[in-house]
């Protein structure tokens, strides 16, 4: 006789919570619970209070009533003590009656009348008092949110190494300035990640670039090498200089992305100048005229750095340019409690929608990719990132005529 198989247990079911989330108490201080008790409380207690000054002033003004009767009654007789209560001389019980009645009505209206003046004051003394208090309690409630608020527009400024840490009771801006800080801690990492392996990258590849250069240089020299030899040499270390530009802009691109900590007065001027230098032989071989007037404007920075910003620019407006009659406006100045470098030039007209493009490595007006004898496509990328390293920015105009104008702005 067979026995039956034992039925397979059954796997239990899957909790609709997080695990990974903590147990919180069910009445913790959450922002909706505070509020409620807030704004709750302070109905309370304004009701409490006009409550309590509508009585003292009904009170008063019954006092007051009882006080000044509109009538007196002297040896038996009832005389008028206001000269709006009109009461007979002679006549009926009943007209002697309405008479009085008239007077009290007319007393109780003014006591009326007296008691809204004066609650219509308290209740605006009061509504001011509201306002205020309810601004204030607003403001501490939403210190928080301003505390995130300045600390993400810090972090807009390549500056990943700041946190909120916010204190207080758990509730939701807490938590959210916690989510916020995990949030920039994985950014943090990702992108020191990332900029350690450019760096690294780059210096890997310097030393066979030198040792092929080096190689290249000898052959070529060699006056018994066949012409055919000579010439694919200097192919190959026009190559190799193209790819030691490269490996040169990725490290200067990896170090601009951080933030500059050691900082010292450089004269964008001056910065410009050696630029030009730098630049005229390149100019004057191509009949671009360099110009321009440069005002001392001084900024706290890296003057090397800074120098590559200027030469890159410098540079970018000489190759971009027209064959005959072109020029290069180079000036500096001081506006609004900024320095300004603009490098404005004569080149071939580049439509609006295209300017963001110029910005991204390896790209050119037009081309995708590197394949161009002007450069590596990264020239204007350092440049931006170096001067949003410095706390600035260049913004790129295209110039009626065609051509570029280039505005970097830096904080003084």
């Amino acid at each position: 006789m067979g026995t039956t198989p034992a039925p397979h247990p059954q796997a239990p079911p899957k909790p609709t919570w997080d695990p990974r989330d903590p147990v919180r108490p069910l009445l913790r201080p959450t922002i909706r619970i505070r509020l409620t008790l807030l704004y709750g409380g302070m109905f309370l207690i304004a009701g409490i209070l006009l409550l309590s000054i509508i009585y003292l002033f009904t009170a008063q003004a019954l006092s007051d009533s009882a006080a000044q009767l509109p009538f007196k009654i002297v040896k038996g007789e009832v005389q008028p003590t206001t000269s709006w209560c009109v009461l007979p001389d002679t006549g009926t019980g009943d007209q002697f009656n309405d008479a009085v009645s008239i007077c009290l009505r007319h007393q109780t209206d003014r006591a009326l009348d007296d008691l809204l003046r004066r609650s219509l004051f308290a209740l605006l003394g009061l509504s001011i008092i509201a306002f205020a208090f309810g601004y204030a309690m607003a403001g501490r409630v939403l210190s928080p949110l301003g505390r995130i608020t300045r600390t993400a527009r810090q972090v807009a400024g390549s500056d990943l190494a700041r946190r909120i840490e916010l204190d207080g009771p758990d509730d939701e801006l807490k938590e959210l300035a916690d989510t916020f800080d995990e949030m920039l801690e994985r950014l943090e990492r990702a992108f020191s990640a990332q900029q350690r392996f450019v760096a690294n990258a780059s210096h890997e590849l310097r030393t066979p670039l030198a040792i092929n250069r080096t190689l290249l240089e000898i052959h070529i020299s060699d006056p018994e090498a066949p012409v055919a030899l000579q010439q694919l040499g200097k192919t190959l270390l026009a190559t190799n200089e193209r790819s030691e530009q490269l490996v040169e802009g990725l490290l200067l691109l990896a170090r601009s992305d951080n933030q500059i900590i050691d900082r010292k007065a450089v004269d964008l001027a001056e910065v410009a100048s050696r630029a030009i230098d730098q630049t005229h032989a390149e100019a004057c071989a191509k009949g671009v005229e360099i110009r321009g007037e440069r005002a001392p404007a001084v900024v706290q920075g890296n003057g090397v750095l800074l120098e590559r910003i200027a030469l890159n620019l410098l540079q970018n407006a000489v190759r971009y340019n027209v064959p005959e009659g072109g020029w290069v406006e180079v000036t500096t100045e001081t506006a609004h409690g900024q320095a300004v470098l603009v490098v404005s030039n004569t080149g071939p007209v580049v439509p609006a929608y295209e300017i963001d493009n110029l910005f991204e490595p390896f790209r050119r007006l037009r081309q995708e990719r590197t394949g161009s004898d002007k450069g590596v496509g990264l020239g204007l990328s350092i440049a931006r990132s170096v001067a949003r390293a410095h706390g600035g920015r260049i913004i790129a105009e295209p110039r009626e005529g065609g051509g570029l104008v280039m505005r970097v702005t830096l904080p003084m």
